[in-house]
């Protein structure tokens, strides 16, 4: 059974150094532990991102947590680029590993299978492999005449963190389709999800919703978070806030402006409790 926690204490359970997973932005961010992650402060983060980052990723780039960003892109969609990412890259802050969507996913899939590493084919013959000396080119074992494919090494992180529309009180969460959670779930260490609410019914006794739970053995602690996704949305709940996004885009395009979006936020949440 997966352990209910307050944020601040879920928080608490990322250390420095560690290795962070998080969702793209449609798929469940919990935005929620954004700014608990931030005031527990844990930094030297390698973050990782199944496949793209977004808002969060870049607010704990913006905060100073993260060394180490691996993901496919970063960016806040309609709203344009990741303003804290591109500041990063542009003072040498930080370090890229360059990824593709099908090559992250690939890392994970080998995690959560107990393999050392996955294979692609669609890599041969990109630049992006002379950046990338632990994707190893190996010859096709089981092809009579040359074959060469790319093997990418599992991606195994210490902690992911998400959100997701609700958990039991046994600690099975629901994922609908959202299949990229449960490779998150399954490749990390620990999973800490915060979700919407917290029913009695088992999810994985009802037929309509098992086939989308990740169990709780994969969950190691729950907190509850009332529209814990926002300003981004989550599938059948609410949908993004747009205008909010695109406000931190323009505000944090400087130092002293991401530090007023985030005292801002600060002080409404503060008044909201």
């Amino acid at each position: 059974m997966s352990t209910v926690l307050t944020l601040d204490a879920m928080a608490r359970r990322v250390k420095p150094g560690m290795k962070l997973a998080l969702p793209v932005d449609y798929a469940g961010v919990s935005m929620a532990m954004t700014r608990p992650l931030i005031a527990h402060g844990a930094g030297r983060l390698h973050v990782v991102c199944l496949p793209t980052g977004g808002m969060q990723p870049d607010m704990l780039i913006g905060a100073g947590l993260v060394e180490t960003i691996e993901t496919s892109a970063m960016t806040l969609g309609e709203a344009g680029g990741a303003p804290c990412f591109a500041r990063a890259i542009a003072a040498g802050s930080i370090r890229i590993v360059d990824s593709t969507c099908p090559a992250v996913h690939a890392g994970f899939l080998a995690a959560q299978k107990g393999v050392p590493f996955a294979t692609l084919r669609g890599l041969i013959g990109t630049d992006i492999l002379a950046h990338r000396p632990d994707w190893k080119v190996i010859d096709n074992p089981f092809s009579e005449t040359p074959d060469p494919i790319v093997a990418i090494p599992a991606i195994r992180p210490d902690v992911a963190i998400f959100h997701a529309p609700v958990a039991d009180r046994d600690g099975n969460v629901w994922i609908g389709r959202r299949r990229e959670l449960a490779s998150l779930a399954y490749a990390s260490e620990q999973t800490l999800v915060t979700v919407e609410r917290i029913v009695d019914e088992s999810l994985l006794s009802d037929e309509r919703t098992a086939a989308g739970v990740i169990p709780a053995l994969y969950v190691e602690a729950v907190a509850v978070a009332r529209e814990g996704a926002k300003p981004l949305g989550l599938w059948g709940e609410y949908g993004p806030d747009m205008m909010e996004v695109a406000r931190y885009a323009r505000e944090a395009r400087s130092e002293a402006g991401f530090r007023a979006f985030l005292d801002g936020a600060d002080h409404a949440l503060e008044a909201a409790r």
